[in-house]
This record gives C-alpha cells, sequence and structure tokens, in this order.
C-alpha cells in the first residue's frame, strides 16, 4: 500500500524555477481606437471566417479585423519612407 503524504500541498519531486514571462496586467490591456463600419463581403469569405472561428473558438468578426490590420500594418510600414 502506499503512504500517505503529510501534506498534500507540497511539492512532488525536483523543482525547478521558471522565469516570469508574462506581461503585467497593465500591459494586457489594447487600448485601440475602434470604429464601426458596414462592409458587404462575399458570403463564401464569411463563411471560410465563420468556420474557422468556430474551429478555434473564437469570433469571426474578430478575425476578419485582426486580417485587415496586419494587412494595413504591413503596408503601412512598406510605404514609410526611410531618413
Amino acid at each position: 500500500m502506499n503512504k500517505k503524504r503529510s501534506d498534500e500541498n507540497a511539492p512532488i519531486g525536483k523543482m525547478t524555477q521558471v522565469t516570469d514571462f508574462l506581461p503585467p496586467p497593465s500591459e494586457l490591456i489594447q487600448l485601440v481606437e475602434t470604429v464601426k463600419v458596414t462592409i458587404v463581403l462575399n458570403r463564401s469569405s464569411v463563411a471560410f471566417f465563420k468556420k474557422e472561428a468556430q474551429k478555434h473558438h473564437s469570433k469571426y468578426q474578430k478575425m476578419i479585423r485582426e486580417v485587415l490590420d496586419r494587412y494595413a500594418s504591413h503596408f503601412n510600414t512598406a510605404t514609410k519612407p526611410t531618413q
């Protein structure tokens, strides 16, 4: 029969220290100004994003917004003149 541990909350085995990799809570909140727009999209595009969002337990609007943000960011930095 197994011996019962005296302290159930005590760690088991060899412990190693892990560096803190999480940002502080103040950096988790992204204060991004948003603008509500109306847009007409192809039915197949919306179906694709809805299907992918469901797979990843997310919202399709958030995925579309992320694609647009990355596209704009990529071309915004690519067209800035260097000094």
